[in-house]
């Protein structure tokens, strides 16, 4: 467990905690991020697109979304939130308190633990509702009862490990191309893919794309960019843009920036000063700050 309390001031309270879920969980779950700030003054956050689900329970506050990655959804609160893969940010803004936890959840487990296909959350964020009642109809009371960190991440584990079924079947040709993507850091092309799986690119663009939500071209977009993001954010001393473009298989700096307004709405250096490393922190609902560099230089 990694925990980052910030530098509160008299009266506040900003905590950022982040774990990884039981053993036989990490197929389905890359980690849990508990967060709780108080006292703070009212903030916004962009939600940057990522590999990973977005599943969100609320402890206090209704999560507020002011812009949704789809912009012909409406804003709106959320008691709890279950997102999918997206090419562009989302709007979080806070009142200076909010509380919850985010659980990071795989694309191809959805199936196992909502009962349904990634693809059908492409792009949109829906109330959790009909999970919980899959997962456990009590959780966030559970949640909001537990006395520490430790003991709602203990929690989930339960709650999920339960939930945890087949439902459908993901065709092994999409797990092993998504797989390939995220360990060649989004650098694949789709040609080699579809080689690789014995499939022509069409088909393996249709059912990946069912099965995720993204084509494997834009799946490989969001993984290259999330690592460029991470590497960016991971230090005071973030690399040149130049260097960072290279390392994450951008063709030039000006391709890293391009990539950069678009999928997080502005600019890196932009992006780094109001999120990164030193900036006035809204305690990321996104989860999963701390550390999480780690993940890609595994």
């Amino acid at each position: 467990m990694t925990t980052d309390t910030g530098e509160p001031g008299a009266g506040t309270v900003d905590e950022a905690v982040r774990a990884r879920p039981a053993t036989a969980l990490r197929p389905y779950v890359a980690w849990y991020s508990g967060y709780r700030q108080r006292g703070l003054a009212p903030a916004a956050h962009r939600g940057l697109p990522s590999p990973y689900l977005t599943f969100i329970l609320t402890l206090d506050e209704p999560l507020v979304i002011a812009g949704h990655p789809d912009p012909a959804q409406p804003p709106g609160s959320y008691p709890t939130l279950l997102g999918g893969l997206h090419t562009a940010p989302a709007l979080i803004t806070h009142d200076g308190a909010q509380s919850g936890v985010q659980i990071a959840v795989h694309p191809l487990a959805a199936r196992t633990l909502f009962g349904l296909p990634a693809g059908e959350l492409a792009g949109i964020d829906l109330p959790a509702d009909e999970v919980l009642t899959r997962l456990d109809p009590h959780l966030r009371e559970r949640l909001r009862a537990a006395p520490g960190w430790t003991e709602r991440f203990a929690a989930l584990d339960g709650a999920l490990l339960r939930a945890a079924r087949p439902s459908g079947r993901v065709p092994p040709e999409v797990g092993w191309a998504w797989r390939a993507l995220r360990r060649s850091g989004g650098a694949l092309p789709v040609a080699e893919l579809a080689r690789e799986t014995g499939w022509s690119a069409r088909h393996l663009q249709e059912r990946f794309r069912r099965e995720t939500g993204l084509t494997p071209k834009a799946a490989a977009r969001v993984i290259r960019f999330d690592r460029a993001r991470h590497l960016l954010a991971a230090t005071a001393a973030p690399p040149r843009l130049a260097e960072l473009a290279v390392r994450c298989g951008y063709f030039d700096q000006a391709h890293l920036a391009r990539e950069f307004r678009a999928l997080a709405g502005a600019a890196p250096s932009a992006w780094l000063a109001a999120e990164g490393p030193g900036a006035a922190k809204f305690r990321n609902v996104q989860g999963g700050e701390v550390g999480a560099a780690a993940e890609w230089e595994a």
